[in-house]
């Protein structure tokens, strides 16, 4: 049966085949629709070549030896950057197949190095290319899903947190298209939770940015924004590698009077995740001036408030935090009227 397989191109016929397209797409670009068509058609042919070398299928098991060229190849003819760039030109089919391809890529080891986590590190506009991906509702989440194959490798993950790109996320997370705003809420989580070391550095160099950033996304009207960004906020407070982070943030009276308003939001998730946030500033056994006053004028609300509250909830946990709570408010000394 083997007289009937059909034989795939070797790596370097995929890799001048998507080469020659490349750059038909560029030279036909304004002048000669069909010719990109074509070229495009091509690329989709050569992706799919790609994709069963890296595979293979029914037909053809995969060769290490053919996978080795391949990747090689595709390094040395520097097609990633513009098949990138092009991605919205492609099919849905053909999309999600250059998905895969790129996450099979960033995982190859040899020996301890990546050399596709090398190569991207090299090529670093692939990170800009993925991440304004999100402005194109047709390659957002194909962008979204190779972004977040990135960062995990902490290399990568630097280069995209302290680029300027980075800021942009707090603009995805608001878009309209409720699918391409979670998805990209989903890359930020990535982001500022997957390498601790880099990101406490980020959030301490650009502290008064972030939060400015951040208290748009608490205020939101939207509600899944919200509930999403005070959950990802309790997380990086309570995160121990992020202490000096949190102990400015707590002495911030602002963030404070933002964590109260959010206590009686009326929905009870939102009420929830703000409790997570609350605590810490009560829990401050060095709380400055400024939060101790607003504690103790509200004293009395406080405890009211918080006798009453989520009383329905089975968690012992949270039980406990609130008794603790409560405890700590009723020892703070009554403002003087």
């Amino acid at each position: 049966m083997n007289l009937f397989k059909s034989k795939l191109p070797k790596p370097s016929e995929l890799t001048k085949q998507a080469k020659d397209a490349l750059i038909s797409i560029d030279k036909n670009a304004s002048s000669n629709p069909k010719a990109v068509e074509k070229a495009v058609e091509e690329i989709a042919k050569t992706i799919i070549g790609i994709r069963l070398t890296l595979y293979g299928d029914a037909e053809h098991e995969p060769v290490q030896e053919n996978i080795v060229a391949l990747a090689n190849e595709i390094y040395s003819s520097d097609i990633l950057p513009p098949l990138l760039v092009h991605l919205a030109k492609f099919d849905f089919e053909t999309r999600k197949e250059f998905v895969t391809v790129f996450g099979n890529l960033l995982k190859r080891q040899v020996g301890s190095r990546s050399p596709t986590v090398e190569y991207v590190c090299r090529n670093s506009t692939m990170l800009d290319t993925l991440t304004i991906g999100y402005e194109n509702p047709d390659v957002a989440m194909n962008c979204g899903a190779m972004l977040r194959d990135c960062v995990r490798h902490e290399s990568l993950a630097k280069i995209v947190i302290t680029s300027p790109n980075v800021w942009k996320f707090f603009k995805f997370v608001e878009l309209p298209n409720f699918d391409v705003a979670s998805d990209a809420f989903s890359t930020i989580k990535e982001i500022l939770t997957k390498h601790k070391t880099i990101v406490a550095e980020f959030l301490e160099k650009n502290y008064d940015q972030f939060f400015e950033c951040y208290s748009s996304l608490l205020n939101s009207a939207n509600y899944v924004t919200r509930r999403q960004s005070l959950k990802l906020l309790g997380e990086l407070l309570l995160d121990r590698a992020n202490f000096n982070v949190m102990t400015k943030y707590i002495s911030d009276s602002n963030n404070l009077k933002l964590m109260m308003t959010l206590l009686r939001d009326k929905s009870r998730n939102i009420q929830f995740e703000a409790f997570h946030v609350f605590k810490v500033f009560v829990a401050n056994p060095n709380k400055p001036e400024g939060v101790l006053k607003i504690l103790s004028k509200n004293k009395d609300k406080l405890v009211q408030f918080l006798t009453n509250f989520h009383n329905d909830k089975e968690d012992d946990q949270f039980n406990d935090e609130k008794a603790f709570l409560l405890k700590q408010i009723q020892q703070i000394p009554s403002v003087a009227h």
